[in-house]
Protein backbone atom coordinates (compact mmCIF):
# COMPACT_ATOMS: atom_id res chain seq x y z
CA UNK A 1 0.00 0.00 0.00
CA UNK A 2 1.41 3.40 -0.92
CA UNK A 3 2.47 5.44 2.08
CA UNK A 4 2.63 8.99 0.80
CA UNK A 5 -0.52 9.47 -1.27
CA UNK A 6 -2.50 12.47 -0.07
CA UNK A 7 -6.23 12.22 0.62
CA UNK A 8 -8.55 15.16 1.30
CA UNK A 9 -11.70 14.39 3.32
CA UNK A 10 -14.56 16.90 3.00
CA UNK A 11 -17.53 16.51 5.42
CA UNK A 12 -19.40 18.89 7.71
CA UNK A 13 -19.76 16.23 10.44
CA UNK A 14 -16.70 16.22 12.70
CA UNK A 15 -17.30 12.58 13.73
CA UNK A 16 -17.30 11.41 10.09
CA UNK A 17 -14.15 13.38 9.33
CA UNK A 18 -12.42 11.85 12.34
CA UNK A 19 -13.52 8.32 11.36
CA UNK A 20 -12.25 8.71 7.80
CA UNK A 21 -8.97 10.21 9.01
CA UNK A 22 -8.39 7.17 11.23
CA UNK A 23 -9.30 4.63 8.53
CA UNK A 24 -7.17 6.20 5.84
CA UNK A 25 -4.22 7.14 8.06
CA UNK A 26 -4.04 3.54 9.28
CA UNK A 27 -4.05 2.46 5.64
CA UNK A 28 -0.85 4.47 5.13
CA UNK A 29 -2.21 7.66 3.54
CA UNK A 30 -1.46 11.26 4.43
CA UNK A 31 -4.88 12.72 5.27
CA UNK A 32 -6.17 16.30 5.46
CA UNK A 33 -9.76 17.31 6.13
CA UNK A 34 -12.15 20.25 5.87
CA UNK A 35 -15.74 20.92 6.90
CA UNK A 36 -16.81 23.18 4.03
CA UNK A 37 -16.51 23.40 0.27
CA UNK A 38 -14.71 26.72 0.57
CA UNK A 39 -12.08 25.28 2.94
CA UNK A 40 -11.59 22.30 0.60
CA UNK A 41 -11.05 24.59 -2.38
CA UNK A 42 -8.41 26.51 -0.41
CA UNK A 43 -6.54 23.31 0.44
CA UNK A 44 -6.72 22.08 -3.18
CA UNK A 45 -5.17 25.36 -4.33
CA UNK A 46 -2.34 25.14 -1.80
CA UNK A 47 -1.03 21.60 -2.35
CA UNK A 48 -1.60 18.56 -4.55
CA UNK A 49 -3.91 15.71 -3.54
CA UNK A 50 -4.31 12.28 -5.07
CA UNK A 51 -7.96 11.71 -4.09
CA UNK A 52 -10.80 13.76 -2.61
CA UNK A 53 -13.45 11.98 -0.51
CA UNK A 54 -16.48 14.24 -0.11
CA UNK A 55 -19.98 13.99 1.33
CA UNK A 56 -22.82 14.87 -1.01
CA UNK A 57 -24.84 16.87 1.57
CA UNK A 58 -23.32 19.34 3.99
CA UNK A 59 -25.70 21.03 6.41
CA UNK A 60 -28.64 22.55 4.60
CA UNK A 61 -26.88 22.41 1.24
CA UNK A 62 -28.06 19.19 -0.44
CA UNK A 63 -25.69 19.56 -3.41
CA UNK A 64 -22.50 20.81 -1.70
CA UNK A 65 -20.52 17.80 -2.91
CA UNK A 66 -21.79 18.39 -6.47
CA UNK A 67 -20.65 22.01 -6.29
CA UNK A 68 -17.19 20.91 -5.17
CA UNK A 69 -17.10 18.38 -8.00
CA UNK A 70 -17.92 21.08 -10.58
CA UNK A 71 -15.21 23.31 -9.15
CA UNK A 72 -12.68 20.47 -9.26
CA UNK A 73 -13.57 19.73 -12.88
CA UNK A 74 -12.61 23.28 -13.79
CA UNK A 75 -9.58 23.74 -11.53
CA UNK A 76 -8.05 20.33 -10.69
CA UNK A 77 -9.47 17.95 -13.32
CA UNK A 78 -6.77 15.33 -12.77
CA UNK A 79 -7.76 14.72 -9.11
CA UNK A 80 -10.39 11.94 -8.76
CA UNK A 81 -13.30 12.48 -6.35
CA UNK A 82 -15.24 9.85 -4.39
CA UNK A 83 -18.79 10.80 -3.37
CA UNK A 84 -20.25 9.66 -0.04
CA UNK A 85 -24.02 9.33 -0.15
CA UNK A 86 -26.95 7.97 1.82
CA UNK A 87 -29.08 5.21 0.30
CA UNK A 88 -31.77 7.71 -0.70
CA UNK A 89 -29.26 9.72 -2.76
CA UNK A 90 -27.92 6.96 -5.01
CA UNK A 91 -29.39 8.50 -8.17
CA UNK A 92 -27.78 11.82 -7.34
CA UNK A 93 -24.45 10.10 -6.76
CA UNK A 94 -24.69 8.39 -10.15
CA UNK A 95 -25.36 11.80 -11.70
CA UNK A 96 -22.22 13.04 -9.95
CA UNK A 97 -20.23 10.26 -11.59
CA UNK A 98 -21.55 11.36 -14.97
CA UNK A 99 -20.16 14.78 -14.17
CA UNK A 100 -16.71 13.43 -13.39
CA UNK A 101 -16.69 11.70 -10.00
CA UNK A 102 -14.47 8.61 -10.02
CA UNK A 103 -16.76 6.54 -7.77
CA UNK A 104 -19.25 6.69 -4.90
CA UNK A 105 -19.77 4.85 -1.62
CA UNK A 106 -23.02 4.48 0.33
CA UNK A 107 -23.54 4.98 4.04
CA UNK A 108 -23.10 3.02 6.16
CA UNK A 109 -19.81 1.59 4.87
CA UNK A 110 -17.17 -0.66 6.36
CA UNK A 111 -13.52 0.24 6.82
CA UNK A 112 -12.49 -2.28 4.16
CA UNK A 113 -14.98 -0.84 1.66
CA UNK A 114 -13.57 2.65 2.14
CA UNK A 115 -9.95 1.47 1.84
CA UNK A 116 -10.78 -0.54 -1.30
CA UNK A 117 -12.57 2.29 -3.08
CA UNK A 118 -9.79 4.79 -2.31
CA UNK A 119 -7.13 2.35 -3.50
CA UNK A 120 -9.07 1.77 -6.71
CA UNK A 121 -9.26 5.51 -7.40
CA UNK A 122 -5.50 5.88 -6.85
CA UNK A 123 -4.74 2.89 -9.09
CA UNK A 124 -6.89 4.37 -11.85
CA UNK A 125 -5.13 7.71 -11.55
CA UNK A 126 -1.70 6.05 -11.61
CA UNK A 127 -2.69 4.12 -14.74
CA UNK A 128 -3.81 7.35 -16.42
CA UNK A 129 -0.51 9.02 -15.53
CA UNK A 130 1.45 6.05 -16.91
CA UNK A 131 -0.54 6.15 -20.17
CA UNK A 132 0.09 9.86 -20.59
CA UNK A 133 3.80 9.38 -19.86
CA UNK A 134 3.95 6.47 -22.31
CA UNK A 135 2.30 8.51 -25.07
CA UNK A 136 4.75 11.35 -24.50
CA UNK A 137 7.68 8.93 -24.51
CA UNK A 138 6.49 7.26 -27.72
CA UNK A 139 6.00 10.65 -29.36
CA UNK A 140 9.50 11.72 -28.38
CA UNK A 141 11.11 8.49 -29.54
CA UNK A 142 9.06 8.53 -32.74
CA UNK A 143 10.27 12.02 -33.50
CA UNK A 144 13.92 11.10 -32.93
CA UNK A 145 13.61 8.01 -35.09
CA UNK A 146 11.90 9.79 -37.97
CA UNK A 147 14.09 12.89 -38.17
CA UNK A 148 17.32 11.26 -39.33
CA UNK A 149 20.61 13.07 -39.55
CA UNK A 150 23.72 14.32 -37.80
CA UNK A 151 24.48 17.40 -39.89
CA UNK A 152 24.45 20.87 -38.31
CA UNK A 153 21.68 21.87 -40.74
CA UNK A 154 19.27 19.13 -39.60
CA UNK A 155 20.24 19.56 -35.94
CA UNK A 156 19.18 23.19 -36.25
CA UNK A 157 15.77 22.07 -37.51
CA UNK A 158 15.40 19.56 -34.68
CA UNK A 159 16.26 22.21 -32.12
CA UNK A 160 13.60 24.51 -33.58
CA UNK A 161 11.05 21.70 -33.36
CA UNK A 162 11.77 21.27 -29.66
CA UNK A 163 11.57 25.01 -29.02
CA UNK A 164 8.29 25.68 -30.81
CA UNK A 165 6.37 22.47 -30.02
CA UNK A 166 4.99 23.79 -26.74
CA UNK A 167 3.97 27.19 -28.15
CA UNK A 168 0.51 28.07 -29.50
CA UNK A 169 1.93 30.13 -32.39
CA UNK A 170 1.46 29.28 -36.07
CA UNK A 171 4.48 27.73 -37.78
CA UNK A 172 5.43 28.06 -41.45
CA UNK A 173 7.72 25.35 -42.81
CA UNK A 174 9.72 26.34 -45.90
CA UNK A 175 11.71 24.00 -48.10
CA UNK A 176 12.04 22.34 -51.48
CA UNK A 177 9.82 19.44 -52.48
CA UNK A 178 10.83 16.17 -50.89
CA UNK A 179 12.75 17.62 -47.94
CA UNK A 180 10.34 16.26 -45.30
CA UNK A 181 8.21 19.26 -44.37
CA UNK A 182 5.25 17.12 -43.24
CA UNK A 183 7.62 15.06 -41.10
CA UNK A 184 8.64 18.26 -39.30
CA UNK A 185 4.98 19.25 -38.83
CA UNK A 186 4.12 15.85 -37.34
CA UNK A 187 7.12 16.05 -34.99
CA UNK A 188 5.93 19.44 -33.72
CA UNK A 189 2.46 17.99 -33.11
CA UNK A 190 3.79 14.89 -31.35
CA UNK A 191 5.89 16.93 -28.95
CA UNK A 192 3.10 19.42 -28.17
CA UNK A 193 0.33 19.22 -25.59
CA UNK A 194 -2.00 18.48 -28.52
CA UNK A 195 -0.35 15.11 -29.18
CA UNK A 196 -3.41 13.10 -28.08
CA UNK A 197 -5.65 15.12 -30.40
CA UNK A 198 -5.99 14.82 -34.21
CA UNK A 199 -3.26 15.71 -36.69
CA UNK A 200 -5.08 16.50 -39.92
CA UNK A 201 -3.10 17.11 -43.13
CA UNK A 202 -4.37 18.39 -46.47
CA UNK A 203 -2.54 19.29 -49.68
CA UNK A 204 -3.92 22.63 -50.86
CA UNK A 205 -2.51 22.11 -54.34
CA UNK A 206 -3.96 18.65 -54.89
CA UNK A 207 -7.69 19.49 -54.64
CA UNK A 208 -9.80 21.70 -56.95
CA UNK A 209 -10.83 25.06 -55.44
CA UNK A 210 -14.53 24.24 -54.93
CA UNK A 211 -13.74 20.89 -53.30
CA UNK A 212 -10.96 22.38 -51.17
CA UNK A 213 -13.37 24.85 -49.58
CA UNK A 214 -15.80 22.05 -48.73
CA UNK A 215 -13.00 19.84 -47.38
CA UNK A 216 -11.66 22.57 -45.11
CA UNK A 217 -14.81 24.33 -43.94
CA UNK A 218 -17.52 21.72 -44.46
CA UNK A 219 -20.96 22.34 -45.94
CA UNK A 220 -24.64 22.10 -45.16
CA UNK A 221 -27.12 19.90 -47.00
CA UNK A 222 -28.33 21.64 -50.15
CA UNK A 223 -25.55 24.26 -50.14
CA UNK A 224 -24.68 23.33 -53.72
CA UNK A 225 -25.48 20.69 -56.30
CA UNK A 226 -24.44 17.33 -54.93
CA UNK A 227 -24.50 18.39 -51.26
CA UNK A 228 -26.98 15.69 -50.24
CA UNK A 229 -26.02 15.76 -46.55
CA UNK A 230 -24.13 17.85 -44.03
CA UNK A 231 -20.35 17.45 -44.19
CA UNK A 232 -18.01 18.26 -41.32
CA UNK A 233 -14.94 20.21 -42.46
CA UNK A 234 -11.39 19.18 -41.62
CA UNK A 235 -11.00 22.27 -39.43
CA UNK A 236 -13.73 20.93 -37.16
CA UNK A 237 -12.28 17.41 -37.34
CA UNK A 238 -8.93 18.84 -36.15
CA UNK A 239 -10.51 20.64 -33.18
CA UNK A 240 -8.13 20.50 -30.23
CA UNK A 241 -5.29 19.32 -32.45
CA UNK A 242 -3.21 20.45 -35.42
CA UNK A 243 -4.20 21.30 -38.99
CA UNK A 244 -1.33 20.95 -41.47
CA UNK A 245 -1.84 22.94 -44.68
CA UNK A 246 0.69 21.60 -47.17
CA UNK A 247 1.50 23.65 -50.28
CA UNK A 248 -0.26 26.69 -48.80
CA UNK A 249 1.02 28.79 -51.72
CA UNK A 250 -1.47 26.98 -53.97
CA UNK A 251 -4.51 28.10 -51.95
CA UNK A 252 -6.84 30.34 -54.01
CA UNK A 253 -7.23 33.97 -52.90
CA UNK A 254 -10.91 33.52 -51.98
CA UNK A 255 -10.05 30.75 -49.53
CA UNK A 256 -7.14 32.75 -48.14
CA UNK A 257 -9.70 35.30 -46.89
CA UNK A 258 -11.72 32.57 -45.14
CA UNK A 259 -8.57 31.06 -43.61
CA UNK A 260 -7.57 34.47 -42.27
CA UNK A 261 -10.95 34.74 -40.54
CA UNK A 262 -10.40 31.37 -38.87
CA UNK A 263 -7.02 32.53 -37.57
CA UNK A 264 -8.52 35.79 -36.28
CA UNK A 265 -11.78 34.47 -34.77
CA UNK A 266 -11.12 30.76 -34.08
CA UNK A 267 -14.39 29.92 -35.79
CA UNK A 268 -15.49 28.21 -39.01
CA UNK A 269 -18.47 28.98 -41.25
CA UNK A 270 -19.54 25.92 -43.31
CA UNK A 271 -20.68 26.52 -46.88
CA UNK A 272 -24.40 27.26 -46.74
CA UNK A 273 -24.32 27.58 -42.96
CA UNK A 274 -25.92 30.33 -40.90
CA UNK A 275 -23.84 30.03 -37.75
CA UNK A 276 -20.13 29.75 -37.00
CA UNK A 277 -18.54 26.78 -35.25
CA UNK A 278 -15.86 27.51 -32.65
CA UNK A 279 -12.62 25.59 -33.12
CA UNK A 280 -9.35 25.32 -31.21
CA UNK A 281 -6.70 24.37 -33.74
CA UNK A 282 -3.04 25.05 -34.29
CA UNK A 283 -2.25 25.71 -37.93
CA UNK A 284 1.07 24.65 -39.42
CA UNK A 285 1.64 25.47 -43.07
CA UNK A 286 4.27 24.38 -45.55
CA UNK A 287 5.36 25.52 -48.99
CA UNK A 288 8.13 25.16 -51.55
CA UNK A 289 7.22 28.50 -53.11
CA UNK A 290 8.58 31.97 -52.35
CA UNK A 291 5.62 33.48 -50.47
CA UNK A 292 7.32 36.85 -50.09
CA UNK A 293 7.60 37.11 -53.86
CA UNK A 294 3.98 36.00 -54.21
CA UNK A 295 2.95 38.77 -51.81
CA UNK A 296 4.82 41.29 -53.97
CA UNK A 297 3.05 39.91 -57.04
CA UNK A 298 -0.34 40.11 -55.24
CA UNK A 299 -0.95 36.36 -55.61
CA UNK A 300 -0.82 35.74 -51.86
CA UNK A 301 -2.39 37.91 -49.17
CA UNK A 302 0.12 39.92 -47.15
CA UNK A 303 -1.99 39.79 -43.96
CA UNK A 304 -2.32 36.00 -44.19
CA UNK A 305 1.42 35.63 -44.86
CA UNK A 306 2.26 37.44 -41.63
CA UNK A 307 -0.32 35.42 -39.64
CA UNK A 308 1.08 32.12 -40.91
CA UNK A 309 4.76 33.01 -40.80
CA UNK A 310 4.96 33.81 -37.08
CA UNK A 311 7.61 31.12 -36.57
CA UNK A 312 9.37 30.08 -39.81
CA UNK A 313 11.34 26.84 -40.04
CA UNK A 314 13.54 26.25 -43.09
CA UNK A 315 14.16 22.59 -43.95
CA UNK A 316 17.49 22.29 -45.82
CA UNK A 317 17.75 20.49 -49.16
CA UNK A 318 19.67 17.23 -49.19
CA UNK A 319 22.62 18.81 -51.00
CA UNK A 320 23.21 20.97 -47.90
CA UNK A 321 23.33 17.95 -45.59
CA UNK A 322 25.41 15.48 -47.59
CA UNK A 323 26.79 13.90 -44.41
CA UNK A 324 23.27 12.64 -43.66
CA UNK A 325 22.97 10.66 -46.89
CA UNK A 326 24.66 7.45 -45.58
CA UNK A 327 22.40 7.47 -42.49
CA UNK A 328 19.30 8.02 -44.58
CA UNK A 329 20.37 5.44 -47.14
CA UNK A 330 20.89 2.70 -44.53
CA UNK A 331 17.56 3.57 -42.90
CA UNK A 332 15.63 3.36 -46.17
CA UNK A 333 17.33 0.14 -47.25
CA UNK A 334 16.55 -1.53 -43.92
CA UNK A 335 12.93 -0.33 -43.80
CA UNK A 336 12.15 -1.36 -47.39
CA UNK A 337 13.90 -4.70 -46.98
CA UNK A 338 11.83 -5.39 -43.88
CA UNK A 339 8.62 -4.34 -45.62
CA UNK A 340 9.39 -6.65 -48.55
CA UNK A 341 10.15 -9.57 -46.21
CA UNK A 342 13.80 -9.68 -47.19
CA UNK A 343 16.86 -10.48 -45.12
CA UNK A 344 19.11 -7.71 -43.85
CA UNK A 345 20.76 -5.81 -46.69
CA UNK A 346 23.95 -3.77 -46.68
CA UNK A 347 25.18 -0.98 -48.94
CA UNK A 348 28.65 -1.17 -50.45
CA UNK A 349 30.98 1.74 -49.88
CA UNK A 350 30.94 2.39 -53.63
CA UNK A 351 27.14 2.73 -53.53
CA UNK A 352 27.29 5.03 -50.50
CA UNK A 353 29.95 7.18 -52.17
CA UNK A 354 27.85 7.33 -55.32
CA UNK A 355 24.73 8.38 -53.42
CA UNK A 356 26.69 11.08 -51.60
CA UNK A 357 28.14 12.41 -54.87
CA UNK A 358 24.80 12.68 -56.66
CA UNK A 359 22.88 16.01 -56.57
CA UNK A 360 19.35 15.16 -55.43
CA UNK A 361 16.86 17.48 -57.12
CA UNK A 362 14.01 15.55 -55.42
CA UNK A 363 15.79 15.56 -52.06
CA UNK A 364 15.00 12.90 -49.44
CA UNK A 365 11.89 11.68 -51.24
CA UNK A 366 13.91 10.97 -54.38
CA UNK A 367 16.59 9.21 -52.35
CA UNK A 368 13.99 6.97 -50.72
CA UNK A 369 12.36 6.10 -54.05
CA UNK A 370 15.73 5.25 -55.58
CA UNK A 371 16.62 2.95 -52.70
CA UNK A 372 13.22 1.25 -52.74
CA UNK A 373 13.92 0.38 -56.38
CA UNK A 374 17.44 -0.80 -55.54
CA UNK A 375 16.20 -3.05 -52.73
CA UNK A 376 13.53 -4.58 -54.97
CA UNK A 377 15.92 -5.32 -57.83
CA UNK A 378 19.20 -6.20 -56.12
CA UNK A 379 20.53 -9.76 -56.03
CA UNK A 380 21.84 -11.24 -52.81
CA UNK A 381 22.29 -9.31 -49.61
CA UNK A 382 24.25 -6.33 -50.92
CA UNK A 383 23.14 -3.15 -52.69
CA UNK A 384 25.91 -1.98 -55.00
CA UNK A 385 26.38 0.99 -57.34
CA UNK A 386 25.12 -1.01 -60.34
CA UNK A 387 21.81 -1.61 -58.46
CA UNK A 388 21.09 2.12 -58.58
CA UNK A 389 19.19 3.65 -61.54
CA UNK A 390 21.34 4.28 -64.64
CA UNK A 391 21.08 8.07 -64.43
CA UNK A 392 22.70 7.94 -60.98
CA UNK A 393 25.25 5.23 -61.74
CA UNK A 394 26.29 7.03 -64.95
CA UNK A 395 26.42 10.39 -63.20
CA UNK A 396 28.77 9.23 -60.45
CA UNK A 397 30.80 7.10 -62.87
CA UNK A 398 31.91 10.24 -64.71
CA UNK A 399 35.52 11.17 -63.87
CA UNK A 400 35.81 13.70 -61.10
CA UNK A 401 39.14 15.33 -61.88
CA UNK A 402 40.95 16.45 -58.80
CA UNK A 403 44.38 16.81 -60.33
CA UNK A 404 46.65 19.26 -58.54
CA UNK A 405 49.92 18.19 -60.18
CA UNK A 406 50.95 16.75 -63.51
CA UNK A 407 51.17 12.91 -63.42
CA UNK A 408 54.57 11.41 -64.33
CA UNK A 409 53.21 10.03 -67.57
CA UNK A 410 51.45 13.24 -68.54
CA UNK A 411 47.73 13.62 -69.33
CA UNK A 412 45.23 14.62 -72.00
CA UNK A 413 44.41 18.18 -70.94
CA UNK A 414 41.45 18.56 -73.30
CA UNK A 415 39.92 15.35 -71.97
CA UNK A 416 40.41 16.40 -68.33
CA UNK A 417 38.85 19.80 -68.96
CA UNK A 418 35.94 18.26 -70.87
CA UNK A 419 35.26 15.77 -68.07
CA UNK A 420 35.33 18.54 -65.51
CA UNK A 421 32.95 20.74 -67.53
CA UNK A 422 30.47 17.91 -68.15
CA UNK A 423 30.43 16.91 -64.51
CA UNK A 424 29.89 20.46 -63.24
CA UNK A 425 27.20 21.15 -65.87
CA UNK A 426 25.31 18.01 -64.78
CA UNK A 427 25.52 19.02 -61.14
CA UNK A 428 24.32 22.54 -61.95
CA UNK A 429 21.35 21.14 -63.89
CA UNK A 430 20.37 18.87 -61.00
CA UNK A 431 20.76 21.62 -58.44
CA UNK A 432 18.77 24.04 -60.60
CA UNK A 433 16.01 21.46 -61.13
CA UNK A 434 16.96 21.30 -64.84
CA UNK A 435 16.35 24.99 -65.40
CA UNK A 436 18.97 26.14 -67.91
CA UNK A 437 18.73 29.68 -66.58
CA UNK A 438 19.43 28.62 -62.98
CA UNK A 439 22.18 26.22 -64.02
CA UNK A 440 23.89 28.95 -66.05
CA UNK A 441 23.72 31.32 -63.05
CA UNK A 442 25.29 28.66 -60.79
CA UNK A 443 28.21 28.35 -63.20
CA UNK A 444 28.57 32.08 -63.82
CA UNK A 445 27.78 31.66 -67.52
CA UNK A 446 25.49 33.58 -69.83
CA UNK A 447 22.48 31.61 -71.14
CA UNK A 448 24.00 31.64 -74.61
CA UNK A 449 27.36 30.29 -73.40
CA UNK A 450 25.59 27.62 -71.35
CA UNK A 451 23.54 26.46 -74.36
CA UNK A 452 26.73 26.27 -76.42
CA UNK A 453 28.25 23.84 -73.90
CA UNK A 454 25.10 21.72 -73.84
CA UNK A 455 25.32 21.34 -77.60
CA UNK A 456 29.08 20.81 -77.51
CA UNK A 457 28.81 17.87 -75.11
CA UNK A 458 25.43 16.65 -76.43
CA UNK A 459 23.85 16.86 -73.00
CA UNK A 460 20.14 16.21 -72.56
CA UNK A 461 18.57 18.72 -70.13
CA UNK A 462 15.67 16.34 -69.47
Amino acid sequence: MPSRHRILVVDDEASMRELLEIILTNAGYEVSSSGTVEAAQKLLREKPFDVVVTDLRMGANRTAGMELLSWMHENVPAVPAIMITAHASVETAIEAMKRGAADYIMKPFTNDEMRLIVKRAIDQRNLLRENVALRKDQATRGKIENIIGKSPAIHKVMEMIRRVAGLPSTVAIHGESGTGKELVARAIHQLSDRADKPFVAINCGGIPENLLESELFGHKKGAFTGAVEDKEGLMVVADGGTLFLDEIGEMPMALQVKLLRVLDNNSVMPIGGTGEISVNIRIISATNRDLEKMVEESTFRKDLYYRLNVIPIIVPPLRERVEDIPLLARHFVNSHAQRMGMNHLTLTQEALDGLAAFTWAGNVRELENVLERAVALCNGSVVDLHDLPPHIANFVAEPHPGISSLPPGGLDLECVISDLEVNLIKQALHRGKFSQKKAAELLGLSPRSFRYRLQKYNLDTE
